[in-house]
């Protein structure tokens, strides 16, 4: 399998106006994820060879889905997709921050450490997510997870955010349908799906929520 090109980091951000310095920090976030690679496991290796294409891609779809949302909370960052990819693409926004709430302390070290090299306005929380949510209290325009739980658990996690107003957005592949059918079983949810750059995955955006009380239909 051959490395991601230069052309192949245009692709991943074609429809987006990225300057070159933005480029320059992305770029400095890929090596920084090559380089912890070998000693840690934040990615799936087979996927590390397309790490434009497969990961920085399909972060990157999100700015472009909600290019005025300034204020991101991303859970179970791991590596940091999609939360440091979208903070690195909206550094300079006014007001841009993204909150990247991680309990494998390992992966909070990676998290700072990328932070710190691309100077990305973002946060790192190293605690579990239901004990981040649970204490949240600053506004938050857009709520993120991919590759973290299915839809049930995530609508528990992100349910509270939603009430207040913010937007829940999350990677979703094949198996959503049938994750949609188990959560609707306790979830009333109003949710819009987009078509998504990574196969045959799709990017799901819930902008109502709520728990059906028992024997609700």
């Amino acid at each position: 399998m051959r490395p991601d090109t230069v052309h192949d980091a245009e692709e991943a951000l074609s429809g987006l106006t990225v300057s070159r310095e933005t480029m320059d920090r992305l770029a400095a976030y890929v090596a920084l994820l090559r380089r912890w690679q070998s000693i840690h496991n934040l990615v799936a290796p087979a996927t590390l060879d397309e790490v434009w294409s497969r990961h920085i891609a399909d972060s990157a779809q999100l700015v472009a889905l909600f290019p005025a949302a300034a204020r991101w909370l991303d859970l179970g960052s791991g590596a940091g997709l999609p939360g440091l990819v979208v903070a690195i693409l909206i550094q300079g926004r006014p007001g841009a921050w993204v909150g990247l709430v991680e309990a494998n302390h390992k992966k909070c070290a990676f998290l700072r450490e990328a932070i710190r090299a691309t100077g990305a306005p973002a946060e790192v929380y190293c605690a579990r997510i239901e004990s981040v949510v649970k204490q949240w209290t600053k506004p938050v325009d857009v709520i993120t997870a991919r590759a973290l739980a299915p839809l049930p658990a995530l609508c528990g996690f992100v349910a509270p955010l939603v009430a207040h107003g913010a937007v829940a957005v999350f990677h979703k592949g094949r198996n959503f349908e049938a994750e949609l059918r188990e959560a609707s079983q306790t979830w009333d949810i109003d949710l819009v799906q987009h078509p998504s750059r990574e196969g045959d995955g799709r990017i799901v955006e819930v902008r109502r929520l709520s728990r059906r009380e028992k024997g609700t239909p």
